[in-house]
């Protein structure tokens, strides 16, 4: 079995689907599926219950894809050895960040880091933590945004800014006057969350359940700028991140909270074991050098 047919592989095993499968790896589908019903034969084991409208891992053939996926790994962290060995700022890195973040981070952070790095390749992930978490340990991105603490002695952790969160609240809320508020004031007012899995849910919890403060429980929002547009239609009011504030907007009021200000710290995450430290080195001084406004353009 070779590199391209472990390929082919994994390309099934994603896609659960052939001709996908085969457009992906450019070759005809024919080929990609008598290379697959060779390797089956050769290793004498089915990896794939197939018909005219689905495909399959067996329990065997996800043992041998998750296999065939380290192998790739490995033979894609030599070459980038390789061309690190020549250029310690080259070759490809992928950079993740949670979403109620990289929309608002990575537009600002992308140019300085193309300006330090210009023959980087930068590839960027967004996804939520959990998601993030797993793909640093299988070695599929080389470094997280994440908001921190994080628990893990299998990673480097750096701490980078701090990110103040802002009460948002329509203009014609009774809150909308206010220039600073105390965050126990919002005892009687019901916060708009996001739905489970974005860490920024749980952020807000834990600032929920310190000052006795309640959730909406008839809404929840897919994403931040859904959030956005349900208080700007009046449904409700909520916590905004610094990062995500924007100056112009005239539908909502921001509010800043008194002492002590609730927030949360953003760190960037890799591996202790990761080859690509002069370029996450780089990235950290710029990420350090990031400046959160209160209001953004």
């Amino acid at each position: 079995m070779n590199l391209r047919e472990m390929s082919y592989l994994v390309a099934v095993a994603d896609l659960h689907n052939f001709s996908k499968a085969a457009k992906q790896c450019n070759v005809s589908q024919p080929t990609l599926s008598t290379q697959i019903k060779k390797m089956e034969e050769w290793l004498g084991v089915k990896i794939f219950e197939r018909n005219n409208k689905r495909v399959m891992i067996t329990e065997e053939g996800r043992d041998i894809v998750q296999s065939a996926k380290k192998i790739l790994q490995e033979v894609e962290r030599i070459k980038e050895v390789a061309e690190c060995s020549h250029n310690p700022f080259a070759g490809k890195f992928r950079l993740g960040a949670f979403p109620t973040l990289s929309t608002y981070i990575f537009p600002d952070i992308v140019p300085r880091m193309k300006n330090v790095m210009p023959d980087l390749r930068l590839f960027l992930i967004e996804e939520k933590t959990a998601v993030l978490m797993d793909s640093l340990h299988k070695g599929e991105i080389d470094a997280a945004l994440i908001a921190l603490p994080v628990h893990d002695d299998f990673f480097e952790i750096k701490k980078l800014f701090d990110d103040k969160f802002f009460l948002a609240v329509p203009t014609d809320h009774p809150l909308a006057e206010n220039t600073e508020i105390e965050i126990e004031e919002l005892a009687t007012y019901p916060l708009l969350l996001l739905e489970e899995g974005h860490c920024l849910r749980d952020n807000a919890l834990e600032i929920c359940q310190q000052h006795n403060i309640a959730e909406e429980q008839e809404f929840r929002a897919t994403g931040l700028e859904t959030l956005r547009q349900m208080v700007k239609a009046g449904t409700g009011i909520t916590l905004m991140p610094e990062i995500a504030i924007n100056k112009h907007e005239t539908e909502i009021c921001y509010i800043p909270f008194m002492e002590p200000v609730p927030y949360r710290t953003i760190g960037l995450v890799y591996r202790k074991t990761s080859t690509r430290k002069e370029i996450i080195q780089n990235i950290e001084n710029i990420l350090k050098n990031f400046h959160c406004c209160p209001v953004k353009e």
